[in-house]
């Protein structure tokens, strides 16, 4: 089945993500199963619930718990778990702009910067999503987005983050942003700054209008270029940025075919309850294999609860 069949028919539950609320919802039920199972430390039973609700319900569930125990369920859940599986079970306990700005903190924090995990979530994210982002951002770090990813970035690549950042979505001429950018290329050195002005300031369908000129212009697709005339960040940069223009959804399932621990978390609890069907799609289009039997045989040396919790993500995949 085709993703173009994603975005026209909506599943039967209403959604394009895997992930669904539990029908027979009772949070004074699973506040009492969490508390035993904490006690106990049984670790099955704490996947088997949080991981079959969705997260408004499990916010609800950490609201409940502590009005029931005067106690945080996230704090709790860090003392009994460790590792990969603690730091995915409380990512699954953040709400969607929280856990997108513990990722954003995550990849700019220590020594060096994940430029890619800021890619993704900048560039595959809509301008209205990303406001929501920063503001939360802010409330929760008490910092500035903006000023964070600048400082942790230089030249080109600087401008490319904080334009993302500050995208808004500006009336266009095709034909005159398909000039520019060829002239860009033109040049003995590509200029980066027209690719950014405009990548970051149209909508998606103007911008794949112009690539799709710009491709028939120059007899070949717009990725091989942009390697060829630009290097370093600002190479990747724009790279993933046209990359998520043009299809959004097979960018994010070669993130996920990467199989780094770190980027399956991140990707699947961002989509889970968006769009994974559609991302699921893309990566049996591009690996030959379902992301499920995928994840199966990738994690099967691992924890029992820590491959369970990972097929429980990704419902229904087969």
């Amino acid at each position: 089945m085709d993703s173009l069949y994603f975005k026209t028919h909506t599943m039967c539950w209403g959604t394009l993500g895997t992930v669904r609320p539990f029908s027979k919802f009772h949070p004074q039920n699973d506040v009492m199963r969490i508390h035993q199972a904490l006690e106990k430390k049984d670790v099955t039973t704490l996947v088997s619930v949080l991981t079959n609700r969705n997260n408004a319900q499990r916010r609800i569930i950490a609201e409940t718990f502590i009005e029931a125990t005067e106690r945080d369920l996230v704090d709790l859940l860090k003392k009994i778990l460790s590792g990969d599986l603690e730091d995915l079970m409380t990512e699954l306990m953040m709400s969607p702009a929280e856990h997108e700005c513990h990722r954003l903190r995550r990849a700019m924090a220590g020594l060096g910067t994940d430029e890619e995990t800021l890619l993704e979530i900048l560039c595959s994210r809509s301008s209205e999503e990303i406001r929501d982002i920063s503001a939360a951002y802010g409330q929760i770090y008490k910092k500035d987005l903006e000023k964070d990813v600048k400082a942790e970035t230089s030249g080109d690549f600087a401008k490319l983050v904080v334009a993302l950042v500050n995208k808004e979505e500006v009336a266009g001429v095709v034909e005159k942003d398909i000039e520019s950018l060829a002239a860009s290329l033109k040049e003995k050195k590509a200029d980066a700054s027209p690719w950014i002005d405009i990548l970051t300031s149209r909508d998606s369908n103007h911008l794949n209008k112009v690539l799709t000129g710009l491709e028939m212009e120059n007899g070949q697709t717009v990725i091989p270029v942009l390697e060829k005339r630009f290097s370093g960040d600002i190479r990747l940069g724009l790279s993933v940025l046209v990359e998520c223009i043009q299809n959004r959804d097979m960018y994010l399932a070669k993130r996920l075919s990467q199989m780094k621990v770190s980027t399956v978390h991140g990707v699947m609890v961002s989509h889970s309850e968006e769009d994974l069907l559609c991302i699921r799609v893309a990566f049996l289009k591009l690996v030959g294999t379902s992301l499920y039997t995928t994840l199966q045989v990738k994690y099967k040396d691992f924890a029992p609860t820590y491959g369970h919790k990972i097929i429980i993500i990704i419902i229904d995949c087969d």
